[in-house]
């Protein structure tokens, strides 16, 4: 009889004490975490991908969230110059003028490097960490508009509202 008990508490422990898995978890499955919605993991049974299911469930975010996408404060697009030929969609976004649109974006080049975007809080600790070496130019802007924060001066711009 006790150990019944001590059996279905050890069950019910490890059900509530399984969490999500972590971006870098995540991104060794394939999966990028900041923009996988659970709608695309039921989509796997359409292409006979059931065996990822469960881990696609543990790296995506509702679809009632993706309204309020979680916002970062700053972000660092980092890159090695020296493999700009290998993604030539990056070396593009970083040498256009689509950086400016951001001024809460830092480029940094750190040498052999993969490009990434670390996403950082209003504190400067870094929160998240996204791989965008498949990704193109419109993607990298899409994704910096949809999580980074707008950046509000606590100045107005006198000679833009007209005051004095």
């Amino acid at each position: 009889m006790y150990w019944k008990c001590f059996v279905l508490a050890v069950l019910v422990t490890y059900d509530g004490a399984v969490a999500e898995f972590s971006t870098e978890d995540c991104a060794s499955l394939g999966f990028i975490k900041a923009n996988l919605l659970c709608s695309s993991c039921d989509q796997l049974k359409d292409f006979s991908l059931e065996q990822l299911v469960d881990h696609c469930k543990e790296c995506c975010h509702s679809d009632e969230s993706a309204s309020k996408e979680k916002k970062y404060a700053r972000a660092i697009l980092e890159v090695c110059t020296c493999k700009f030929p290998a993604y030539p969609q990056i070396q593009a976004f970083v040498k256009s003028d689509r950086p400016a649109k951001f001024p809460n974006l830092q480029i940094k080049y750190v040498r052999g490097l993969d490009p990434i975007i670390k996403l950082l809080d209003k504190d400067g600790i870094v929160k998240d960490t996204v791989a965008i070496e498949k990704w193109n130019t419109d993607s990298v802007e899409e994704f910096l508009n949809t999580h980074l924060d707008k950046e509000h001066d606590d100045e107005p711009d006198f000679l833009k509202t007209n005051r004095i």
